[in-house]
């Protein structure tokens, strides 16, 4: 009987967890192929159901990037969106309230490496 009411705890936790649904703003940091690193901001929008995300990723509100794959299993999140043909893949958790991880963009045989810190926008 513990068993299953740790369980059903278990369960019910996993369920409540927070919907990234909304705004994110915060800053993204790149490094280019050569090393060099650059500091810019990031915007996210994001519309969660159940497990499914969509909507946008960008520098900005006026240059965004529509998600094609987007999902939420537990704290961990994964995107996949084009940035003018050139694909880029977000590895990020949710915890605290932010939206931390790394992002990877290829373009012309490269890859770009960077780290994105989000929180929701007020």
């Amino acid at each position: 009987m513990r068993t299953l009411l740790c369980l059903l705890v278990a369960a019910t936790l996993a369920v409540a967890a927070d919907d990234v649904t909304g705004k994110w703003t915060g800053t993204f940091k790149v490094t280019d192929p050569n090393g060099e690193a650059n500091d810019s901001t990031a915007v996210l929008m994001l519309k969660q159901s159940d497990t499914a995300i969509t909507g946008t990723v960008g520098p900005n509100e006026e240059q965004q990037f529509a998600i094609a794959k987007g999902k939420i299993e537990g704290d961990k999140i994964t995107l996949e969106a084009d940035h003018d043909g050139h694909p880029l893949t977000f590895t990020l958790v949710l915890a605290a309230g932010r939206i931390t991880g790394d992002v990877q963009m290829s373009r012309d045989g490269q890859t770009m490496k960077g780290k994105i810190d989000v929180g929701r926008a007020k």
